[in-house]
């Protein structure tokens, strides 16, 4: 490492970026919901004890995972609704 010129102080290291919630936002791309909320969780809290980066890729990946989970149960409800009316029917050739 080279030293500082004279008067100047040495620029210190920028906190690493935690990994737990790198993961988080990756696994809820992958529609991996449910594991990104948790690991969004867990890293947030990692986060506040270390100091590190990430609490925005933590936070999107528990949006992302949320959203995803009311999504999915709103579609399962609108395809149960749609049977029940009738509105789908199977037909057997």
């Amino acid at each position: 490492m080279t030293q500082p010129a004279p008067g100047y102080a040495p620029v210190p290291a920028a906190p690493k970026t935690n990994v737990l919630a790198i993961v988080s936002l990756v696994i809820s791309i992958l529609g991996f919901n449910v594991i990104a909320i948790i690991l969004g969780a867990i890293a947030l809290s990692q986060i506040k004890k270390t100091g590190e980066n990430g609490r925005g890729l933590a936070i999107a990946g528990i949006i992302i995972g949320a959203i995803s989970i009311v999504l999915i149960i709103i579609w399962i409800i609108a395809i149960a609704a749609l049977a029940a009316s009738g509105a789908i029917t199977t037909t057997t050739y």
